[in-house]
């Protein structure tokens, strides 16, 4: 021992040590001091291994264009999917990008929205304009696949998707995956897609590319997002805000949210499935030879699309009949799309009238799409409720007396102490501006105004400093002006700082928002070059096209420039966040 301690690198004070230790020590201790040393230099040596370099992960880009909300949702699910499938995983919003950045993406996952007839979503417009653009970059060294969202009840169903989709291929990129399209009832298909995606996008890597290998078959298939929140609200108010003597009716709706856990910001929207009108539900049962079949009934009245006429029901029911003109009409694009332009599922059934088995009409029908109607309070000042503006919607076609599906539930068969099963659907891209001294003008004829009126509480309640400008437009002054006191109230008391009102049926020549915008365009462009914030909220088809075009007059106008100036600057203030739209 004492020969081994002689010959030790420890210094004289340590040796002292360990034989103080070792004199008193049994045998057993000994032993226990043997194997403590040994597996301490063993941990000593697995510390000093230098550790593997982490596997590089193959990069994806997952490339967004939504207008609802649908298509970010998507694509938030497919980043955590590819990121449990080991995949180095960015998102980005068509609004945030430019066709040369995703050029160099690699590999490219597209989610895309179609809105209105065939239109991108509002966000995404740059980016569709610059893709579709002759000078528009190559895409060779990316591979993608599309998911394209849309509404069959539209003639253009998933246009957009099916345009991105066809111009990367064009401009060189590898389809690594079929386009998939889907309608309303969507997350399942979505679901499949993304996992069908990604898995061949780490199946096609290119060889030697940097990749972690996923066992997919040990990988959990992507499962559709859960639903919203759903709680059932009780009706506490339910007015008509036009006249007696107006020819409209726009309904101001207080729902209760005590006890329901929901909670909203002003911008979003509240969503809820209608119940089908009762008259239709039994017209379609009655030509169907389906009366006497009570869990039907409950099916259409609740669940079912009984209104949407798409060309797929024409091929569908062709097909069932064996009707051979209806097949010849479903052929004929043309001659289709006229026959569809404003009739409903009834008309074709009436129209060909042969007797269904209950599978038979249900397997023809879609769910029952719900309706989102934007948010008209402020939390802040109403507390655990959410105040509605719903117009209800009439007209007649085909000698056919029509109603809007949800406004005629809510105006007609919906009343005081009734429940609505809602939820709320948040839009964080039509939001009030972050500084509360920030200026505001808002746009929003008819019931366009319901936001705005959640703003005016927000910013009241706040004590926001900024200005707030409001163009409000309408049928008659007498009949139509909603919240017409509150809004009185609110620039006496200065919270609103301007008011321009266009009735269009007040005076011979109709006078409509973009009018009064026009009227006040020195004024309108100084608050712009101020730094304010300008929200629309209407009508996509007529109105927010009119105003749009407005903007771009008023800035070619005011600053002197051409129409090509006018509209980069409109962009750039857009790409700053100070031009937002709800439109619908």
């Amino acid at each position: 021992m004492s020969t081994s301690l002689a010959r030790s690198p420890l210094p004289d004070e340590q040796i002292a040590v360990v034989r103080r230790l070792l004199a008193g020590a049994t045998a057993e201790q000994r032993q226990w001091l043997s194997g403590y040393i040994a597996g301490f230099q063993a941990a000593a040596d697995t510390r000093a291994t230098p550790a593997a370099a982490p596997a590089a992960k193959l990069p994806l880009t997952i490339l967004y264009a939504s207008e609802s909300g649908n298509a970010e949702t998507l694509a938030i699910q497919a980043r955590k999917a590819a990121a449990r499938a080991g995949f180095g995983v960015k998102v980005l919003d068509m609004a945030d990008a430019a066709p040369a950045d995703i050029a160099r993406a690699g590999n490219l996952l597209v989610i895309a929205s179609t809105w209105g007839e065939g239109d991108p979503p509002q966000r995404a417009e740059a980016f569709h304009t610059a893709l579709m653009a002759p000078d528009a970059p190559r895409f060779d060294a990316v591979r993608y696949a599309t998911l394209a969202l849309g509404d069959r009840a539209y003639a253009r169903f998933c246009e957009t998707g099916r345009q991105f989709d066809a111009r990367l291929a064009a401009l060189g990129a590898k389809r690594i995956a079929e386009l998939v399209e889907c309608d309303l009832d969507y997350k399942k298909p979505a679901a499949g897609w993304i996992d069908g995606a990604l898995r061949a996008l780490a199946e096609q890597a290119e060889p030697g590319a940097a990749v972690i290998h996923v066992d997919f078959a040990r990988t959990a298939p992507v499962e559709a997002d859960d639903a919203p929140r759903v709680a059932d609200a009780e009706i506490t108010a339910h007015i008509n805000l036009n006249s007696s003597r107006s020819d409209i009716e726009t309904y101001h709706v207080e729902l209760s949210l005590a006890g329901s856990g929901l909670t909203y910001q002003p911008g979003d929207a509240i969503g809820f499935v209608p119940r089908n009108d009762p008259a239709l539900v039994d017209a379609v049962l009655k030509v169907t030879g389906l009366t006497d079949d009570p869990a039907l009934h409950a099916a259409l009245r609740h669940r079912l699309d009984i209104t949407t006429l798409t060309r797929a029901h024409l091929t569908d029911y062709a097909r069932l009949t064996g009707d051979a003109a209806l097949r010849s009409l479903a052929d004929d694009e043309a001659r289709a799309a006229d026959y569809l332009r404003d009739r409903q599922l009834i008309d074709l059934l009436e129209a060909a009238p042969h007797r269904l088995t209950a599978t038979q009409l249900t397997d023809l029908l879609r769910p029952l799409p719900p309706r989102l109607y934007s948010v008209a309070s402020s939390q802040a000042a109403v507390g655990e409720e959410a105040h509605l503006l719903i117009a209800k919607v009439e007209w007649e076609s085909h000698g056919r007396a029509r109603h809007g599906v949800a406004s005629g539930d809510v105006a007609t068969h919906r009343s005081v102490g009734d429940t609505l099963p809602i939820y709320v659907k948040p839009n964080p891209h039509f939001r009030l501006p972050a500084g509360a001294d920030a200026a505001v003008i808002m746009i929003g004829p008819g019931t366009g105004v319901a936001p705005f009126r959640a703003f005016m509480q927000e910013r009241e309640a706040g004590g926001a400093s900024g200005r707030n400008w409001l163009f409000f437009g309408a049928r008659r002054f007498t009949h139509d002006f909603l919240y017409q006191l509150e809004w009185q109230d609110w620039l006496k008391s200065g919270v609103l700082s301007r008011i321009d009102l266009a009735f269009s049926r007040d005076q011979h020549e109709k006078i409509y928002v973009q009018h009064r915008m026009w009227a006040a365009r020195r004024e309108l462009y100084a608050w712009l070059r101020d730094g304010a914030f300008v929200y629309v909220c209407g009508d996509v088809k007529a109105m927010a096209k009119d105003v749009h075009a407005m903007l771009l007059a008023i800035i070619a106008d005011q600053s002197g420039c051409d129409a090509d100036a006018a509209a980069a600057e409109l962009r750039e203030i857009q790409r700053a966040g100070r031009y937002r739209r709800d439109v619908y």
